[in-house]
């Protein structure tokens, strides 16, 4: 039985057990619900708690270990040469076993063959075995509970602790996933400190992560420098938000104050529809259309724009990033009070000094905080610049001229097979680690600026 198919069938019985717990609350009630400490539907709700957390619980506890106690019982059967091998070699051996688990890429070598079967022969087994230990964890708390219900259980404020501790235990995941995220990033980048100096990275004016494998090599010279592509990151971004402010702010301000509601209802979800293209499409559209246009638009202008630029990466991100501008705008110029525009009006405004000298000052800060939030978000945008800007890391200014971000060399370095102890993989890491500490910096700005100069209105 698969995963999700015994997720659906837990999900039935913890409706029946709802249901059976609210026919088990009204039947001790004798038909007087005042005589019940909480509404029969609590009980209900009790019941499929029961029923469903504590399998739930044993389904992602078994789904975390069954991989790891499979493997070690497929070693144990494994030839005492290959279990004498170091773990990174043993490794290696139980991808190859993963690989001949499909029938399509099945090993000539029989060693490896006969793992892959009892692999799939354990995996079997413990898949009907967490089925039934599933369903019977199921119907044990199920029945449990429903023996438990009585006129004086709290069955509401049970109900609401519970789900009161699994949002708790929700919010800390999302905080501790993140911790954890940071810490992986910081301890693989002190290991790159630790080779590379950290003045050299941060203030280096070249980047060359090519190191050389022989002394006589040529071309390797394993420069670090991370200037130049916080200058390409910083170029490609502001001509991204040259195009998106604008744009996204003007047609804000035109759904938000001068859109008939059928027109505003009918355009606003079709602008949002533009922050739900995939950015990989954007990076065809940059370099199959965009790029194209600019290098012969650059010819009959007599300049030279390089096929892979700052310009066309930006102008496509910057496309990408007008529904995120105008959203966040539109939402704030629509929160500001009616009260406002109508003393404007009554003091003698026209309708564009309101806008203009009322309501824009008034909304100006959710403004700057979404224009901040959208800088961030160009920032940490891979595909459309890992397609459309280049990767040449050059210290230069020019929109015209091929550059490379932060994003680009990240998936640059950690392209094809590297060995993770080498500076030029663990550069990366580093990369990563100064990423996270921009875009954090620009959140928190936002942050600040929004609430320090936020009005607030009765």
């Amino acid at each position: 039985m698969s995963i999700s198919t015994l997720i659906w069938i837990l999900l039935g019985l913890s409706s029946l057990a709802y249901y059976l717990g609210l026919k088990r609350a009204l039947a001790i009630s004798g038909g007087q619900v005042r005589h019940l400490h909480s509404l029969p539907s609590y009980y209900g709700y009790y019941t499929a708690l029961w029923c469903g957390l504590p399998a739930l619980a044993f389904l992602i506890l078994w789904t975390l270990l069954e991989e790891r106690i499979i493997i070690l019982a497929v070693g144990a059967s494994l030839p005492e040469e290959l279990q004498n091998l170091p773990s990174e070699r043993l490794e290696l051996v139980f991808n190859q076993v993963r690989t001949a688990l499909s029938s399509a890429n099945a090993s000539e070598d029989p060693v490896i063959c006969a793992a892959a079967d009892r692999y799939r022969a354990l995996q079997a087994i413990s898949n009907r075995c967490l089925a039934v230990v599933a369903l019977m964890a199921a119907g044990l708390g199920a029945m449990w509970a429903r023996r438990r219900i009585r006129p004086d259980l709290p069955a509401r404020n049970l109900v609401e602790k519970t789900l009161e501790t699994l949002l708790a235990a929700s919010s800390a995941l999302a905080i501790l996933t993140t911790v954890g995220i940071l810490l992986s990033v910081l301890f693989e980048s002190i290991r790159f400190f630790e080779l590379v100096p950290a003045t050299e990275f941060l203030f280096g004016l070249n980047w060359s992560p090519q190191l050389a494998i022989r002394p006589d090599q040529v071309g390797a010279s394993g420069a670090f420098g991370f200037i130049p592509l916080l200058v390409g990151t910083l170029l490609t971004s502001a001509v991204a938000m040259a195009v998106a402010a604008p744009i996204g702010l003007l047609s804000a301000i035109y759904l938000a104050e001068f859109a008939h509601p059928q027109v505003r209802a009918v355009a606003k979800p079709l602008l949002e529809i533009l922050a739900g293209v995939p950015t990989v499409v954007y990076g065809f559209f940059a370099a199959l259309v965009v790029a194209p246009f600019l290098r012969q638009a650059g010819e009959v202008l007599g300049l030279t724009i390089a096929s892979e630029s700052a310009l066309g990466a930006g102008l496509v991100m910057g496309i990408m990033i007008v529904p995120f501008v105008s959203s966040i705008s539109e939402d704030v110029i629509h929160a500001v009070p009616q009260s406002l525009r109508d003393g404007a009006y009554a003091l003698g405004a026209t309708r564009a000094e309101a806008i203009t000298q009322v309501v824009i000052p008034a909304a100006l800060p959710g403004i700057v905080g979404g224009m901040l939030l959208a800088i961030s978000r160009a920032i940490g945008e891979t595909m459309i610049v890992v397609m459309a800007a280049g990767l040449t890391a050059k210290l230069t200014i020019n929109p015209l001229d091929s550059v490379t971000t932060i994003t680009v060399q990240i998936v640059t370095l950690l392209i094809g097979d590297q060995e993770f102890d080498s500076p030029k993989t663990l550069a990366a890491f580093a990369l990563g680690l100064v990423l996270f500490v921009l875009t954090l910096g620009l959140n928190v700005i936002a942050l600040y600026v929004v609430r320090k100069y936020r009005e607030s209105y009765e």
